[in-house]
């Protein structure tokens, strides 16, 4: 679950990192003033169109460190893109059944290797699915 005064704490950095004042943030990501307000202030919640519109905008900001401070802010670019196979692709696609995949060999500047806990897929509409690994 969102922490509402966390929440406001990192929106409040995002907007001080790209020097913008609480109205053309709104008018940058497209929602009214008082949205902005009232969410830094507490009194509302954002919800998913909320946070995909500043991930729409704001494309150096992580949608983890938004959501619940994990990761970073401003996003590192990754050394090395990663890399998925076409059967993964397929299965996000839904070609075929969904698959969780249960662990993955990403290279970094130390190889490790990193299990995948959840895949979110954000459609267009606002919906989302969400696949978690059993």
């Amino acid at each position: 679950m969102i922490n509402n005064e966390e929440f406001a704490i990192r929106l409040q950095k995002v907007i001080d990192f790209y020097n913008e004042n609480a109205s053309s943030f709104a008018e940058k990501i497209g929602v009214q003033r008082s949205s902005i307000s009232h969410i830094l202030s507490g009194r509302n919640k954002p919800s998913l169109d909320f946070v995909m519109k500043v991930l729409s905008a704001y494309p150096e900001v992580e949608l983890y460190w938004l959501l619940n401070g994990k990761g970073q802010f401003p996003k590192r670019e990754k050394s090395q893109p990663e890399e998925i196979s076409i059967t993964e692709t397929k299965a996000l696609k839904g070609e075929h059944s969904p698959q969780i995949i249960s662990q993955v060999k990403q290279t970094t500047d130390n190889t490790s290797e990193k299990t995948i806990e959840r895949i979110v897929i954000f459609y267009t509409d606002g919906s989302f699915k969400s696949f978690e690994e059993l």
